[in-house]
């Protein structure tokens, strides 16, 4: 495709180089990447020619299925249609494993075995909602819940029965109606759909292929089930860098999408790199915090990495299971780091303010806290505080709740309210925020 002029040459040479080492290491039949900044695809590589893959060629996602599962939970959730802490028995009654919480399974805290009984995922079709349930027994828990981090495709089966039961539609009616026709995923299938990519095992010795069957997970459909595209997965992965803008913002309210990346779990305690958030994977990379989800089903491997500061993301499939040096993940979580590393993150242009409202004005300016120096100041509809003393943290930004109330949305506050003190004839004396009392005056005297 073109190259987009908000990505630099250099780094589509350095991404189609990834690709192409990749491809060729792994021994892949056809391996293709996408970039998405801003909310846009903006380059796309590809390697291999079983097929030669376009931008519309589709592929088995696999787990990356389970971050619409979550955000169709996250739906229901905002719409009053659940709690996060409510026990399974509530939607599903019955549930021999009802004790655990919609939290512990998407945050894969609830210690339920990773697969249901069967051969289900390696050579044959799932079974019915009814057949899900009835093979589930207090034997299936692995661990107890939140012993420690254990990811269960089990579990995303059970919530896409919560969805069906709370509805009364079918997950994969729920999919397209709430999440792909808003962003206009229309390449995105609950089955193949020609063009599309057939699934491969590479023989280790002479490098033949075997095509690899392509069975409906029935029951266990919200755990992997979707097909998509380069140009579909991008507009997803531009809603999960950016869940307030992506459908017009209509997805996820802004709180609920920064809901989902906080972490629910560690998955490695002794370097803490990885996690588990609701229905998203966690990746940390230095100072980066990255967001997602790694896919795979019998011939394909599939990753959606983001990077919300930056906006910036990238998604990636592979018809065989060859991918070498960490995975698909580990490819996809380098890829974005090789775009960052080479891609400045645009700076916001000055733009002249606004006049603050009658009841911000007088807050605005200097403030101390136990000799440390902030600053309040009015933006976008908000009072931004920032620290003089210490710069560079993350400012809080308040909104105006009652009169003199103000509840705080970013930062260490987050969710904290500030309280406006005023002297008997009504002038500003001091903020405080929630207990911490902010003074004009270095020292108050005593």
């Amino acid at each position: 495709m073109a190259v987009d002029p908000n990505i630099r040459p250099g780094t589509v040479a350095q991404v189609d180089a990834a690709v192409a080492a990749a491809q060729a290491a792994g021994r892949v039949p056809s391996l293709i990447a996408g970039v998405v900044r801003d909310g846009a695809l903006v380059h796309v590589a590809t390697a291999g020619e079983t097929p030669t893959a376009t931008a519309d060629t589709q592929y088995r996602i696999g787990s990356i299925s389970k971050t619409l599962t979550a955000t169709l939970v996250l739906r229901l959730r905002d719409a009053g249609g659940l709690a996060l802490d409510d026990p399974l028995k509530r939607h599903l009654p019955g549930t021999p494993a009802g004790a655990l919480t919609v939290r512990q399974l998407l945050g894969h805290v609830s210690g339920l075995q990773r697969e249901p009984d069967g051969e289900w995922w390696e050579r044959s079709a799932g079974g019915d909602v009814d057949a899900l349930l009835a093979g589930l027994g207090p034997d299936k828990l692995a661990r107890p819940p939140f012993a420690g981090y254990h990811y269960s495709n089990l579990a995303f089966g059970l919530l896409g029965a919560l969805l069906t039961r709370a509805t009364g539609k079918p997950w994969w009616q729920l999919v397209r109606e709430q999440l792909l026709a808003p962003l206009g995923m229309t390449r995105t299938s609950y089955q193949a759909t020609e063009p599309f990519a057939r699934g491969y095992v590479v023989h280790p010795w002479d490098g033949t292929l075997r095509e690899e069957p392509r069975h409906d997970a029935g029951a266990m459909a919200p755990a992997g089930q979707l097909w998509s595209t380069v140009t579909d997965l991008a507009r997803w992965a531009a809603f999960l860098a950016d869940p307030a803008t992506a459908g017009d913002g209509t997805i996820l309210a802004a709180p609920t999408g920064a809901e989902m990346t906080v972490p629910v779990a560690i998955s490695d305690l002794e370097s803490w790199t990885a996690g588990h958030g609701l229905g998203v994977e966690l990746w940390r990379r230095g100072e980066r915090v990255y967001l997602g989800h790694t896919g795979s089903m019998p011939g394909y491997l599939a990753v959606l990495v983001a990077h919300r500061r930056s906006r910036t993301a990238v998604v990636a499939f592979a018809n065989a299971y060859t991918m070498l040096g960490g995975g698909i993940g580990g490819f996809g979580i380098n890829l974005l780091t090789t775009v960052l590393d080479a891609e400045p993150e645009p700076v916001a242009g000055w733009r002249p303010g606004e006049v603050p409202p009658a009841e911000a004005a007088p807050l605005t300016g200097r403030w101390w806290w136990m000799g440390r120096e902030y600053e309040a100041s009015w933006a976008d509809d908000a009072l931004v505080l920032r620290s003089v003393t210490l710069p560079g943290g993350t400012p809080w930004r308040f909104t105006r709740e009652a009169p003199d109330v103000w509840r705080c949305h970013t930062g260490m506050n987050t969710g904290e309210t500030m309280t406006v003190r005023r002297t008997p004839d009504g002038a500003v004396e001091a903020l405080d925020i929630a207990t911490f009392v902010f003074r004009r005056e270095v020292l108050p005297a005593e």
